[in-house]
Formats: structure tokens, sequence, C-alpha cells
């Protein structure tokens, strides 16, 4: 069978055959299939993580989400974008009527029924966001999300022909150039590490026939990372927190209340001003953004009380405080977790379904708390100025 999604290379006395398919495409499925079923190779590797490969075998899985839980231990962002990107390409699959991931499915299925290995080759996703998350600034991470929430309102439509030239090596290559302009980290970490990643996985599977199901955007990197070595322990380490936003989050802070004491000690009307200030636009703009998101109106009083004070706390956050409330008060019901995945397709679902609501009351929170910390530092600062020195 010859088909130029296949590739075929000899690493290490290893024969190892990658597979190229998009990940909604009907037509991949059955290449997979096919391959597998003519090879008999000793280990089919798939481009899956435990995390991703418990979500296919467990579909029941987010009836056991402890909401509570992700808030409490800030995974709410992380939660949130995993959503938004998986509800484009399930948006493509009930396009074509295709379960997404089905050709990593088939892979697995394939493997089981020949009897070979399975081995899941992709790095924990976790890891990969966070990864992520950390390379980029703050305009950087805005200018991420703001794209990954447009992407929800974009509900066009592609070819079946359309959708095959995506596994075009020069395509993907080309799309990839383009997105690394605008996000370099977002290349260098969720494509370019992983293709080491899953490389060293694959030459490192049992037996001496390999096949790997991949995305086809990984095909070229991995063709070239199989005859390297790669740290898989280096791969797979979180990045340390900034040490300059560490210091940063304290020390805005103290530099607020510093100017604050500083100016009641000369006017003590202009210093109560500079805390009103300081507390209405912070309180004002986290609850703005928890009223965008349509939280519970205590959840939105907790959002204007917190944000003028935990902006002092780099510990905790108003939308974490919100967050909560939003769940304690509107508490998701099985039901809510079961239509989760059809929910996120949609503007109206995402809203209307309190799990992935009480993810954006906290983002949207915070977000307002960082911009109030930015107009009501401003603004306390332009005192101060005035004070002193108009």
């Amino acid at each position: 069978m010859v088909d130029s999604n296949i590739t075929r290379l000899e690493v290490d006395g290893k024969e190892i055959i990658l597979i190229g398919t998009a990940h909604v495409s009907k037509k991949s499925v059955d290449e997979v299939k096919a391959i597998i079923e003519q090879e008999q190779p000793d280990t089919v590797c798939v481009e899956l993580c435990q995390a991703r490969y418990q979500g296919i075998i467990d579909a029941d899985r987010w009836k056991n989400t402890d909401i509570f839980k992700v808030v409490k231990e800030g995974k709410s962002l992380i939660l949130l974008i995993n959503l938004i990107m998986s509800s484009y390409q399930k948006r493509l699959a009930k396009q074509f009527d295709i379960k997404p991931g089905q050709e990593m499915i088939q892979g697995i299925e394939s493997a089981k029924e020949i009897g070979a290995n399975l081995c899941l080759a992709d790095r924990d996703l976790q890891t990969t966001m966070k990864r992520l998350w950390s390379g980029l600034g703050f305009m950087g991470k805005m200018k991420l999300f703001y794209q990954l929430m447009l992407s929800m309102f974009v509900n066009e439509e592609i070819s079946e022909e359309e959708l095959e030239k995506m596994k075009s090596q020069d395509m993907l290559a080309a799309a990839l150039d383009e997105l690394s302009e605008s996000f370099p980290k977002f290349k260098a970490i969720v494509i370019d590490e992983r293709d080491k990643y899953l490389a060293q996985k694959i030459k490192d599977a049992q037996g001496n026939k390999i096949v790997a199901v991949l995305g086809a955007g990984h095909v070229p990197g991995i063709k070239e990372e199989l005859f390297k070595e790669n740290d898989l322990k280096e791969l797979s380490k979180l990045p340390p927190p900034s040490k300059v936003m560490k210091a940063m989050a304290w020390v805005i802070p103290i530099i607020i209340i510093v100017i604050i004491a500083s100016t009641f000690s000369v006017d003590r009307g202009a210093g109560i001003d500079q805390m009103t200030s300081w507390i209405l636009w912070n309180g004002s703009l986290a609850a703005l953004g928890a009223l965008i998101a349509f939280a519970h109106p205590l959840a939105i009083l907790t959002a204007f009380v917190a944000a003028p004070f935990t902006t002092f706390n780099p510990f905790i956050a108003a939308g974490l405080l919100a967050g909560l409330v939003e769940a304690l008060l509107r508490k998701p019901s099985v039901k809510d977790f079961e239509n989760l995945a059809d929910d996120v397709q949609s503007i109206k679902g995402f809203w209307r379904n309190k799990v992935s609501r009480i993810l954006i009351v906290v983002i949207f929170t915070n977000l307002g708390s960082t911009l109030g910390t930015i107009f009501g530092g401003a603004d306390v600062i332009r005192q101060f100025i005035n004070t002193f020195f108009g």
C-alpha cells in the first residue's frame, strides 16, 4: 500500500512507520486500520498522553470532575483553554460525522486486535499547557486567550477535499510558520518540543517494527528527531515560576501601600481619594468581569469586595473566591458534566453550562481585577504626583 501520508524509516535497526493523519478525517481512520492490519507491528504508538487516553476509554470522566478542586488549584484557565480548543475540533468532527480523534481510537483498537503493544507516546497535556502558559508574557497570554475565545465565534465549514489537503506537509509547515509569527512560544512548545518527545517515545517503543499514529503536522519534525537523542525528563519538567513575576507580585502591592501611606501623611483627604479610587477601579472591573460571565449576584458582589484586597496577596485571587461562591450557589449537576462536551461547541452553551460558566467567572473576574490594578494603580500614582509635585 503506497500513500503520501505514510513514512517508512529505519532507525537503530527498527522499522518505523509513521501515519500522518487529519484528526477528523474518515480516510485517516481507514488508513490507520489498513496499515496496522497489513504491517502487524510489535507496537502501535498513538499521539495520546495518559490523561487523553483515559478520556477516550472513560466516557463518564466529566461526572467525576471536582469543580471545587479545579478552581482551588488554579487550573480553571488550563481547563477552559482545553475546552475551547477541543470545541473547534468537535465542530469539525460533527460536520463530517466522525468522533474527534477517531484515528487514535482506531489505533488503540487495532493494536488490541492484532495483539500488539500499545504505547501512549505524547507528553502529558497539563505539562504542555503549563510550559506554554509560563512561556508567555501578560500580553501574550491575553492575545492567546482572545484568539481562542474568538475561535468560538467562527463556525465556518470546510470541504472534505480541504480537510485532506490539511495533511500536505508543505501546507502544514506554512501554517505553523504563520502561527509562529504571532506566537513563537506556541510553536516551540506545542509542536517542536512534542516532536522531540514523540520521536523519543516511538524510538524507545518495544519491538523491531513500530507503527505510529500521528497528526500530520508532527511528521516532518519527528522524521528529523528520530535520528537524535532527546531527554524525556528534561522535556517533562515544569518551568519554575519567573523570579521577576514573583517579585513583582509583592513589589507592586508594597509600592501602592507605601504611596497611599505617604499621601495620607501629607494630605489625609488625598489619601482617602486614593483608597477610594483603588477600591472602585479594582472592585468595579472585577465585578464587571463576573457580570459579563453571568455570575450569581453574590459572586459578583464577592468579586467587587475581594479584588481591592486580594491584589495585595499573591496567594489568592478575586476570581478564585468569586468562582468558589459561584460553584457553591450554582453547583453543577451530573447533567451539566454529561452535556459539557456538547455545550462547549457554542457560545450559548459555554455560558449556559454551569461547569464552563464557573471557569469563565474565574477567568473574567481575574482579568477585570488585573485591569483594575493597572488603572487603579495609575490613578493612585497620578494623585500622589499631584499631591507632592502639583
